[in-house]
C-alpha cells in the first residue's frame, strides 16, 4: 500500500531512485512507527511522514518521523555518533534498528573539536591553557525569552581556561576561538542571534546527543558529544522542533556557572552579555 511519505531529493541522492520508489510503494516503509522527534506513535499510511537518513563513515540509517515535527532531510555523523543514535532510537522502541540500513561509501574522518588535535577523543575536551591539561566543555540547557518568545538554548562554559595548542599558560582563548567560527558578541540577550550555517545541534528520540561543526571534508562533526544522551524536557524540545534550531551560548569558564532556574540562568547570561563576555548563535536542528 502506498506511504505518505516524504523523500527529499537528498535523501533519495543517498539512497537511490529504486530503492526511494519502494519506499513510496509501502516496500520497505513501516506501517506504524515511533517518531524520531516527538516520540509519539505515527501511521506513515494516514498521516505526512518525513524519512531521515542518518549517514555514518559506512553505515546509514534510515528513520521516519511526523512530518509537523522535521522535514525528510540526510544527517551526517561519525560512525560513533550513528550508532549512538540507533542505540536511542533502537532503546526507546523496544527492538533492534528502527529501519532499513544502507551501505554507503566510507567518508573520511572528521577532524577534531576546534582547540583540540584531531584525534582528540570524544567526549570533546578542549586544549587547556598548558599540555595535558584538558577544559571539559560543561553544557546546561535552559529556555531563553528573546522578546516574548521562548528559544531552545544550550549554554556552554568550559571549566577552566581555553588556549590553542602551544598558547601560554594562562591565557584564555574560547571566545576568539569562537569568534573565529562564526559565533556573535551578544550585549542583549533578548536580541535572539543570527544563525550560523554549518553548525547543528543533533537530536535523536528526545535526546540531545553532540554539538556539530563543520569539517575540511565538507561533513559534520562533533564540536561536543554526550558521554550518553542527554534527556531535555518537553517544552524544551518542544520549542527547538517549533524553531527548527538551538540558540548557543558560550562564556568564558568561572562567568555562568552552574544555575538550578532558569531565571537564575537567564541573570547570569544578562550579566556576561553586559561584561562582554558572551558570544552566541543559533545552530539549525540536526536530525530530531
Amino acid at each position: 500500500m502506498p506511504r505518505m511519505l516524504d523523500v527529499s531529493d537528498e535523501v533519495r541522492a543517498e539512497i537511490g531512485d529504486d530503492e526511494a520508489d519502494r519506499l513510496l510503494g509501502g516496500a520497505h516503509a513501516p506501517d506504524t512507527y515511533d517518531c524520531t522527534s516527538c516520540r509519539t506513535p505515527g501511521d506513515s499510511i494516514h498521516e505526512p511522514t518525513s524519512t531521515v537518513l542518518f549517514v555514518g563513515d559506512e553505515t546509514a540509517v534510515l528513520a521516519f518521523a511526523h512530518a509537523r515535527c522535521v522535514p525528510s532531510q540526510v544527517v551526517t555523523l561519525s560512525e560513533e555518533q550513528l550508532l549512538g543514535a540507533v542505540r536511542s532510537i533502537s532503546q526507546a522502541q523496544g527492538s533492534g534498528l528502527p529501519a532499513q540500513a544502507y551501505p554507503v561509501d566510507p567518508m573520511p574522518a572528521p577532524a577534531g573539536p576546534i582547540g583540540t588535535p584531531a584525534d582528540a577523543p570524544l567526549p570533546a575536551q578542549v586544549t587547556g591553557p598548558a599540555p595535558g591539561e584538558p577544559a571539559i566543555l560543561g553544557i546546561t540547557c535552559g529556555l531563553v525569552l528573546c522578546g516574548d518568545t521562548g528559544h531552545a538554548a544550550l549554554v556552554v562554559e568550559p571549566t577552566g581556561p581555553v588556549g590553542r595548542p602551544g598558547s601560554l599558560i594562562g591565557s584564555d582563548e574560547f571566545l576568539p576561538l569562537l569568534a573565529e567560527h562564526g559565533f556573535a558578541p551578544i550585549r542583549d540577550v533578548e536580541q535572539p542571534p543570527a544563525v550560523l550555517a554549518g553548525w547543528s545541534v543533533l537530536m535523536a528520540m528526545g535526546r540531545l546527543h553532540a554539538i556539530l561543526q563543520p569539517s575540511a571534508a565538507g561533513t559534520s562533526s562533533a564540536w561536543w558529544q554526550a558521554h550518553q544522551p542527554l534527556l531535555v524536557t518537553d517544552p524544551w524540545r518542544a520549542a527547538a522542533s517549533r524553531h527548527a534550531q538551538v540558540i548557543m551560548y558560550a562564556a568564558p569558564a568561572g562567568t555562568i556557572g552552574r544555575q538550578p532556574r532558569e531565571d537564575l540562568l537567564r541573570t547570569a547570561l544578562d550579566r556576561a552579555a553586559a561584561q562582554g563576555l558572551l558570544v552566541a548563535a543559533a545552530l539549525p536542528l540536526a536530525g530530531t
